[in-house]
């Protein structure tokens, strides 16, 4: 049967970004995903009617961006088939949460760490947002990198500010779904942050975390993570430890002194994260655990840098539960309005 005779098609550019998902989901190499989400944008710019020429006549793969696999899978789609590809990654696609960090997972609301191809990211800040809220999240925290870390193309100020015109563009058209400025702003050596304090003052939310010197002393180590919990811009700690526990990029957890640093995240009010990126899981269930006992509230984040990899809050949800982290210490468990009234007020106060 031809692609006119009466099938109703499926939409082969939602399959292959929904095959994409899946794949960063799964921590596959980019490579792959790239391949999937270049043929999903060159689906995208043609006609519908010659994209089915093309597929009925063999010569999709003629456009720059598509390959054998991914054409086999635009026009499984346009015969109104669900794409082999796609049907084999959405029965693998993931095993089964835990139920204490299922209930977790059932309660967050947004993402408070996340990145777009502002920095290093890999897709521009719509495309998060709107797999952000497909995953059913309220809010999504923008929080691209500070202009130190030059090799993640970090924002300076003034492309930070115009990242801010962007994002308040994006959210009249998302409302009510919102997207909360933010940054990963680097932790200096001497404890400082790495942008403008009246600058970061105007953001939503700060993720401060450690990028450099990672096996500095602990003497040295700890006093400087203090000084950025101190700073009233900090609100988050980002991946306290730094480690690495998979893939190419293997290290040791940074050292410091998890009893002081926890003590003065509990003192200033600046929330633990729970780093969800399966490389990181950081901090280590022992640190976790301390953070608890300390008092410490909580942010359980994916640290996304693609759509597919916002779905990776069950790894910080199971590892929360495991180490009894109570739902109510955790910031992106609450509204967007509670959030934010969190971030402008929970600063030290003596």
């Amino acid at each position: 049967m031809g692609l006119g005779s009466g099938v109703i098609a499926r939409n082969p550019v939602e399959d292959l970004q929904r095959i994409a998902f899946l794949l960063e989901r799964a921590s596959e190499p980019t490579y792959r995903v790239r391949a999937f989400r270049n043929a999903a944008a060159a689906a995208s710019s043609i006609p519908a009617e010659e994209l089915t020429e093309r597929a009925e006549a063999g010569t999709l793969r003629e456009l720059s961006g598509i390959g054998e696999v991914t054409a086999r899978c635009i026009t499984e789609s346009l015969h109104g088939e669900e794409p082999v590809y796609l049907r084999r990654l959405e029965a693998t696609g993931g095993a089964p949460v835990a139920e204490g960090g299922a209930t977790l997972r059932a309660a967050l609301r947004g993402d408070c760490h996340t990145h777009s191809d502002w920095s290093d990211g890999g897709s521009p800040i719509l495309e998060m947002a709107l797999t952000a809220r497909a995953l059913g999240h309220e809010y999504l925290v923008l929080t691209d990198h500070s202009p130190r870390l030059r090799v993640a193309n970090g924002l300076s100020a003034d492309r930070l500010e115009r990242q801010l015109d962007v994002v308040a563009e994006l959210n009249a058209e998302l409302a009510p779904f919102r997207i909360l400025t933010g940054i990963e702003v680097d932790i200096l050596d001497d404890g400082s942050l790495d942008q403008k304090p009246t600058l970061l003052g105007r953001l939503d939310l700060v993720v401060a975390s450690v990028h450099s010197g990672l096996r500095m002393p602990a003497s040295d180590m700890t006093p400087r993570m203090v000084a950025a919990i101190a700073n009233p811009n900090t609100d988050v700690l980002g991946h306290c430890t730094g480690r690495m526990v998979m893939g190419s990029r293997r290290r040791p957890a940074s050292e410091f002194d998890a009893d002081i640093v926890f003590a003065a995240c509990e003192r200033f009010g600046v929330a633990v994260e729970v780093n969800c990126r399966p490389e990181r899981l950081d901090p280590p269930k022992r640190l976790l655990r301390l953070a608890v006992e300390a008092g410490c509230v909580m942010s359980i984040d994916t640290d996304a840098h693609a759509p597919g990899q916002l779905d990776w809050l069950p790894y910080g949800c199971e590892r929360a539960a495991a180490c009894g982290v109570p739902v109510e210490r955790i910031v992106n468990s609450w509204s967007a309005d509670e959030l934010l009234a969190w971030t402008a007020t929970h600063g030290f106060r003596p």
